[in-house]
């Protein structure tokens, strides 16, 4: 089977869900899952109606009214007869939605957050599915939620990848297009667990695993794997092939093309993952497989936005040794706050932070009962894959270094801008 990823750009509106159909008429769609993302910002706009939900803000109801009347549109476009099944199938989730929201007796934001978040993948499946079906695409879809499992560490869950396999042995119907959900799974008494924001990557390589696919494609608006985002950087280039090595480098370090975990099950089968534009679907994309680590061989650049730069010193200017650091890194495995740069001398430690559940002031209280804590909020970190001077000097032009880290093959800089 291949496996295709269809992320919330993709089908951000009525044309695209048209596109994405297009695309499958061009490329096959027989033995074929697809795993697709909620549509366009609903994720975020989900986000908010969770935030006014336990704000209990008078923005509530007009948030969740919102999300349904995005919805709504998208299907006036798509469905000419308004009697459609698909319209009873979209409500009946909505009203599932609206139950758990006043039924919820749970204080647990990150419980609350999976129940709710869900709902973007289960209502843009359905849409698409009833669409496939109206145009002749006939299709399986299928509630991800019975075949990932998963324990109960919400909004960052991990596979039970046992009890997944059997599952999904079981569940899948080949010769068949199926269509199922990104990002979400279950636990063991059946509630919804998410895999991790932009875990729908991640979820496209459980699945080929399970089956041990031909291949996973993640089809993008952007040609392939560019070695820098276009966004911060002029004329980045497209990587033709990048071994499954340099592929886990670089989303270590952020690249937010590939999900970090995505990489891990399809390297285990040497499954490739190609990476390709909806936009032009023939074009050959990116390549990430057993082969070159790179090619064309360039410097790649990764920035990653809205960091905290943590400096901790001992206040009586004793050494920071192994026990102190390894008491720190408790705390941060502890509040789920991800470390992505080291650095330290004898009587100072300073890491980079990504502060993904807002857990800092929490860990900067416990902190400060034993170091002098300082820190610089919103700091970039910039990751130079391939160094070299040039590459060094664009990333460094109009900035404030406050941290510089360079190893054989990989640069890091925090900067101020």
């Amino acid at each position: 089977m291949r496996i295709f990823k269809f992320g919330g750009a993709s089908v951000k509106d009525a044309d695209g869900v048209k596109n994405v159909a297009s695309v499958l008429e061009k490329v096959g769609h027989e033995d074929v899952l697809i795993v697709i993302s909620a549509m366009g910002k609903t994720t975020n706009a989900l986000e908010v109606v969770i935030k006014n939900y336990f704000e209990k803000s008078n923005e509530f109801n007009a948030s969740l009214q919102e999300v349904r009347k995005y919805h709504n549109q998208i299907l006036l476009e798509l469905f000419e007869d308004e009697e459609h099944d698909v319209y009873f199938a979209v409500n009946s989730h909505f009203a599932d939605l609206e139950y758990f929201l006043r039924s919820n007796k749970s204080p647990n934001y990150n419980f609350v957050y999976d129940q709710v978040i869900s709902y973007g993948e289960i209502v843009s499946t359905t849409i698409v599915s009833h669409y496939f079906n109206e145009k002749g695409l006939k299709n399986n879809w299928i509630d991800v939620r019975n075949l990932i499992k998963t324990d109960a560490t919400y909004r960052d869950a991990n596979v039970d990848w046992e009890q997944t396999q059997k599952l999904i042995s079981k569940g899948i119907k080949k010769k068949t297009l199926n269509i199922t959900q990104g990002f979400i799974g279950s636990d063991e008494n059946n509630f919804t667990t998410t895999l991790g924001r932009e875990g729908s990557d991640y979820t496209a390589a459980i699945f080929a695993y399970c089956l041990s696919a031909e291949s996973v494609t993640i089809w993008k608006d952007v040609p392939g794997v560019l070695n820098a985002d276009p966004r911060y950087f002029e004329n980045a280039v497209l990587l033709n092939q990048i071994s499954y090595r340099e592929a886990i480098e670089l989303a270590f370090y952020g690249a937010s093309v590939i999900h970090p975990k995505t990489l891990q099950p399809l390297q285990k089968k040497e499954i490739p993952l190609y990476v390709k534009s909806f936009i032009n679907p023939l074009l050959p994309g990116t390549s990430v497989s057993k082969g070159e680590d790179l090619n064309p061989k360039t410097s790649c650049f990764i920035v990653k936005k809205n960091q905290l730069l943590i400096s901790l010193s001992s206040i009586d200017f004793s050494f920071i040794m192994e026990e102190n650091i390894s008491e720190i890194f408790a705390l941060l495995h502890k509040f789920k706050i991800k470390v992505s740069l080291i650095q330290n001398t004898a009587i100072s430690f300073s890491i980079c932070i990504e502060d993904k559940f807002g857990n800092f002031n929490d860990l900067k209280n416990i902190l400060s009962k034993k170091f002098k804590v300082s820190y610089n909020e919103n700091v970039s970190l910039y990751t130079i894959r391939h160094y070299t001077k040039e590459a060094a000097e664009i990333v460094e032009k109009d900035k404030t270094i406050l941290v510089k880290q360079i190893s054989r093959e990989t640069m890091q800089v925090v900067t101020k801008e």
